[in-house]
């Protein structure tokens, strides 16, 4: 069974009197375990498709079905508990609260979970460890590298061990190297199976997946593989 499945997904947006087609009819499978990157122009319709494979949105019409379940039809607050339960966020800005410590940060879809104390750190510092900050769980924000805080956000995403992760141009707040470092990372996190989808612009952070999905007018373009990065 496919993690993600759409079928015949079209979404409009009404614009006074004018009816705006950001998808038409996309059908498309991801597996569980598979790192896909989606890219396309602004405007696109790429950061449309994000919404509505984020459960942050609904089709106009067509199915979405995740990990077995139709979501299509969910109002807002079933929408809300897929998304906390199934999917972990990374946006380009980091979003993390300023006067918190990585740990707290890691820690907060947790506290909304209803996680006891004990288990909870117990859960964000082996999130942390994944990232690679042990050794930083007490740094605030404004004390840890741009890299750094990305790897927090990647930590709080993961923290709820959710089917997919899905990250919003996480590199477009880093310099190339530190990009370079993230998108690392992300290859090591889909190596030990986990589900990585990518929004980008940049060709040479969609190389990093293994398949390529090309929007273009509300259409998929092009759904390519891609031959793996040496280790």
């Amino acid at each position: 069974m496919s993690l993600i499945r759409l079928e015949k997904i079209s979404r409009r947006y009404q614009m006074g009197t004018e009816t705006v087609h950001a998808l038409r009819e996309i059908s498309v499978e991801i597996q569980r375990g598979e790192y896909v990157a989606i890219m396309g122009p602004s405007g696109s319709g790429k950061s449309t498709l994000m919404n509505l494979v984020g459960c942050l949105d609904s089709p106009s019409s067509g199915r979405y079905e995740l990990n077995g379940t139709d979501v299509s039809q969910m109002d807002d607050n079933q929408l809300a508990e897929v998304r906390n339960r199934e999917i972990g966020f990374v946006f380009q800005t980091f979003n993390l609260l300023p006067r918190s410590n990585a740990l707290h940060n890691v820690e907060l879809p947790l506290i909304y979970g209803g996680m006891g104390a004990e288990e909870r750190r117990r859960t964000a510092l082996e999130s942390l460890a994944q990232v690679g900050l042990a050794d930083r769980v007490h740094h605030k924000p404004n004390e840890l590298s741009g890299g750094q805080r990305q790897r927090v956000a990647v930590a709080r995403a993961l923290v709820n061990k959710p089917s997919i992760l899905l990250a919003d141009e996480p590199t477009g707040n880093l310099d190339s190297k530190t990009g370079t470092e993230i998108m690392a990372l992300f290859e090591d996190l889909a190596r030990k199976g986990n589900t990585i989808i990518v929004v980008t612009h940049e060709e040479e952070i969609a190389r990093h997946a293994r398949r390529i999905l090309r929007i273009r007018d509300g259409l998929i373009a092009s759904d390519e593989a891609v031959a793996a990065l040496a280790p």
